[in-house]
């Protein structure tokens, strides 16, 4: 049969998979001819304004553009605060420095490192406005050495064009991206939260359903949501990036975050608890708890979540009146006690992400701010490792500048410094990264050639120009928004202007040129190189840490005094749980989460203790504890369960809620027994 034959065989099917192929395509096509559109006016503003450097406005403009409108307005944002900084940083040290050419270097070698601190201690954009300050650094600093070196009485003037040229482009883009794109971060992140939020009640419910072993059937799917739970960092940024009222109620975004987490905590103290009951109190129990949860919550369907994502007021009404009901279910036993508040727990803190929802569906609702979690620094030698690389490889490549007197050396120092910090957060991946990105750039410079030594000759028009440009950066940024080879298309984009180097009088300087892409492309190398010598750490290596520091935090928590309220010990876990790389084993997100609920727990039995004349039968336990000694803790928390029962007079059920700690504690140091015996230092 002929082509023409298969072509006419089934018409229809045929016209199907070309308009679905062409549906597929067109966002991608459409961002690329955004990325283009942004340039281009980026490039126009900087001639009409005769800027000497016009390629750092079109630049930013490429560099900031992402397929999300929220994450490239909240990436400009960050950028601009990072331009500041840096154009700051490298005039104060040109006054430290103003005669001595090797304090300069040392000093800018200096603030790479620190910089490259940051990018690893910060997160998200606020990384990104970090790395930036460190190579907006560099890039002025190239410009004020020269081929020669020393330091530019000029170098205010340049920070100062250098930082306008890069504003430029950020707000260019962003007018071309909101102008274009109404963006659905918003609408995205409502929708997940409130899946989310739905398949935890669902299965809470589910759990009370089960019985004994069937229950353990439960455990990777808790740990699989562990994951997509971290993953909403970035879209909460992307959100907040997108709709300026959200950056004002920021801490009840990163609530409803936390609430997921505490939901998740309860459902497993749940589970874990149940598993252990015989059969018939477990039974018996789990029924009670769940004729006190509504029927709205035990029905919660995929369809009934997208609902929820836009009135959630019913169900977060349904979720404050269950856990009313089960916070003064009747007392009657320790186990009881425990199902009733950690469910109760579990659906206030489903109620908590509404409160998310809610703003997210209702920009107009006043929404009470929630209590959030303050986050801390997970583990600092992964940052320091990073410092510790920016700042060798820009000392060396200085070093080696000075030694050979290479040109192109300052422009090799600012694109290595580029990579060595915006790769650093790709962990065990920045290796292969860096090395993508070579690739896009070697390719970059074949395609630059073509464009500035065949094409633009023949241009006279800044229209002309443009087209002839947009040859390169529209089907690269369609490219850039697919998920194949990403890295190498985003070095396509990063690298063109760079290496093109438009002027409003273009020079076709051909040595002029490849000294340029050289520069380039030996500097990302540079990085590789660095990478490769000086690797981040391991993902198993940094899991083992953060649950290893998790731990000795633990410990800590068993002594000194007692802290009013669990938000500093559950702010540090929550950022170890954002910090867990996503190759971690999913026993070692349970046993994250163990330590959590652990923490909480005893926090809460230290106050009762407290309160009731039993510091010292608590302290025996928790000593044992602390000494990673879990079935001592475990039989002396069990002695202090008896004294708690025997107590009369007051408080019952506060000496309740403290058994049902002890419980709860108990079961986890059982269940996790290699891990709360280990040894904490790493």
């Amino acid at each position: 049969m002929s082509r023409a034959g298969l072509w006419t065989a089934d018409p229809p099917r045929a016209y199907q998979s070309v308009a679905a192929a062409l549906r597929s395509a067109t966002p991608a096509l459409l961002f690329g001819l955004r990325l283009w559109a942004a340039v281009c006016l980026a490039l126009y503003i900087a001639f009409w304004l005769q800027l000497d450097n016009p390629s750092w406005a079109g630049t930013s403009a490429a560099i900031v553009c992402q397929p999300s409108l929220g994450a490239s307005l909240r990436k400009g944002w960050f950028r601009m605060i990072g331009t500041a900084a840096g154009a700051v940083a490298i005039v104060v040290l040109t006054a430290w420095f103003p005669q001595n050419a090797l304090g300069f270097l040392l000093g800018l070698a200096v603030w790479g490192g620190a910089c490259g601190v940051m990018v690893t201690l910060l997160r998200n954009f606020a990384a990104y406005s970090a790395a930036l300050a460190g190579f907006t650094a560099a890039i002025i600093a190239s410009d004020e050495l020269g081929a020669t070196g020393g330091a530019s009485s000029d170098v205010f003037m340049l920070a100062v064009t250098r930082a306008s040229e890069i504003c430029i482009g950020i707000v260019c883009a962003g007018v071309v991206l909101a102008g274009t794109d109404f963006g659905g971060a918003r609408r995205r992140l409502a929708i997940q939260f409130a899946e989310l939020s739905a398949e935890i009640a669902r299965r809470l419910v589910g759990t009370f359903l089960l019985a004994g072993q069937e229950l353990s059937e439960t455990r990777p799917v808790r740990r699989e949501l562990v994951r997509r739970l971290i993953a909403l960092d970035p879209v909460i940024d992307q959100a907040l990036g997108e709709s300026s009222d959200l950056r004002l109620n920021s801490s009840t975004l990163q609530a409803a975050a936390g609430g997921l987490i505490a939901a998740l905590s309860g459902w497993r103290m749940v589970a874990v608890h149940l598993e252990r009951l015989p059969s018939n109190q477990g039974r018996r129990e789990a029924d009670i708890v769940l004729g006190n949860i509504p029927q709205q919550l035990r029905s919660a369907t995929e369809g009934e979540a997208k609902n929820w994502a836009i009135d959630p007021s019913g169900v977060r009404r349904a979720c404050a009146a269950a856990a009313r009901a089960l916070t003064v279910l009747p007392n009657r036993t320790p186990s009881l006690r425990l199902l009733a508040d950690r469910t109760a727990s579990a659906l206030i803190g489903i109620r908590r992400t509404f409160d998310g929802v809610l703003l997210l569906a209702d920009p107009g609702r006043r929404i009470p701010r929630s209590p959030s979690a303050r986050l801390y620094v997970p583990d600092l030698l992964p940052s320091l490792l990073d410092g510790a690389r920016a700042f060798v490889t820009i000392g060396a490549l200085e070093l080696f500048w000075i030694v050979t007197e290479w040109p192109s050396g300052p422009q090799a120092l600012v694109f290595a410094t580029i990579a060595v910090m915006l790769f650093a957060q790709r962990g065990d991946q920045a290796y292969a990264t860096v090395v993508s990105f070579m690739v896009g750039a070697v390719l970059c410079a074949v395609f630059a050639a073509i464009i500035e030594f065949a094409v633009l000759p023949g241009v006279e028009t800044f229209a002309g120009f443009s087209l002839a440009i947009g040859l390169v950066l529209v089907p690269a940024g369609a490219l850039m928004a697919q998920p194949w080879q990403t890295v190498i298309f985003v070095a396509l984009t990063a690298n063109f202007l760079p290496m093109l180097a438009p002027t409003n009088q273009m020079s076709y300087d051909t040595q002029k040129f490849y000294n340029t892409a050289l520069a380039i492309v030996a500097g990302v190398g540079v990085a590789a190189l660095a990478f490769r010598l000086l690797p981040p750490l391991s993902p198993a290596l940094r899991s083992r840490r953060l649950l290893a520091l998790t731990l000795r935090d633990l410990r800590r928590v068993t002594r000194g005094p007692i802290p009013r309220t669990a938000n500093e010990w559950q702010g540090r876990v929550y950022s170890r749980l954002l910090a867990l790389p996503e190759q971690a084993e999913p026993l070692q997100r349970a046993q994250l989460m163990a330590a959590l609920w652990v923490g909480t727990e005893i926090i809460r039995l230290r106050r009762v203790a407290h309160r009731f004349d039993q510091d010292v039968e608590l302290g025996a336990a928790l000593d044992a504890l602390a000494q990673g000694n879990g079935s001592a803790a475990a039989e002396r928390l069990a002695f202090l369960d008896q004294r708690l029962a025997v107590l009369s007079g007051r408080g019952a059920p506060v000496r309740l809620r403290a058994r049902a700690s002890i419980l709860a504690i108990s079961e986890a140091l059982s269940q996790h027994a290699a891990y709360f015996n280990s040894e904490a230092s790493r």
